[in-house]
């Protein structure tokens, strides 16, 4: 398996560590690997990364585009049963759990009507202008159950701290021109954008995502902030209900996974 460096903030770390022992414990189908500080990657890791060992920068971005671009795409009337394998509520088999507000709620009430929930492009869909195709606007990999009103609010604001908060989001806050997440899906937001900037590089007829440093990106194909989206990662690791959906994503769906699930640092390597 790759060597991975060790996290220089001891918090980090220790959060890290507590990840990698609850995917261990919540992945029964795959052989699981001893936990480390600094690992959250199964025991295939060694084969399905084979092609990124040993690079960094814009050597190992390159290898893993073409690692993850090897997928199955779904349509967009197929996501709606995608998510409800994929965010199933560990609790409650019926519900869903909504990303920005955390709430259960049932499968069942999937649609455009207040009290429903819909289906969240976390790398909004105006950002390169990609729409509900087939491709980015349909990769499951960004898209998430979120309440209607909730994601109304959202739009296709960039990520960034601060705001008010917003109407039962959970502790999400918003305004003018960004959104903050709660602090309990910070990082799986940072790392879904930091997917979607390496699977689509311009290479298959989509535009080629790049997160930036700015917020107001408008069409452009962009997404901020990046020092915010890298904090937000260091700060919120990966858990086991992130690993279970990246797994079911692999296993089930489009067959491919989010490497910054499985390796963290990664991130920094890139950015």
């Amino acid at each position: 398996m790759l060597a991975i460096r060790l996290h220089r903030r001891r918090r980090t770390a220790v959060a890290l560590t507590t990840a990698a022992v609850l995917a261990a414990l919540t992945a029964p189908a795959l052989t699981a690997t001893p936990a480390t500080a600094t690992t959250t990657a199964a025991a295939y890791d060694d084969a399905y990364y084979d092609d990124a060992a040993g690079k960094s920068g814009e050597a190992l971005k390159d290898a893993l585009h073409a690692i993850i671009s090897d997928q199955t795409k779904l349509s967009y009337s197929a996501v709606w049963d995608a998510l409800k394998a994929t965010d199933q509520d560990p609790n409650n088999s019926g519900n869903v759990i909504l990303l920005y507000s955390g709430v259960s709620r049932s499968k069942s009430l999937n649609g455009g009507d207040t009290g429903d929930w819909n289906r969240e492009h976390v790398w909004a869909k105006s950002h390169g202008d990609f729409g509900t195709s087939t491709g980015p606007g349909t990769d499951i990999h960004h898209l998430r159950p979120t309440d209607v009103k909730v994601n109304s609010i959202r739009g296709n604001k960039d990520f960034d701290n601060g705001g008010s908060a917003v109407a039962n989001g959970g502790g999400s806050l918003t305004d003018s021109d960004s959104f903050e997440p709660r602090d309990a899906v910070k990082g799986d937001v940072a790392r879904m954008i930091f997917y979607m900037a390496v699977r689509y590089e311009g290479t298959d007829g989509w535009p080629d995502l790049e997160v930036n440093g700015q917020v107001n990106n408008g069409s452009n194909p962009y997404m901020g902030k990046l020092a915010v989206l890298k904090a937000w990662h260091q700060e919120d690791p990966p858990d086991a209900f992130e690993q279970r959906r990246n797994d079911v994503i692999h296993d089930s769906y489009q067959h491919n996974r989010n490497p910054f699930i499985d390796h963290p640092e990664w991130v920094e390597s890139i950015w």
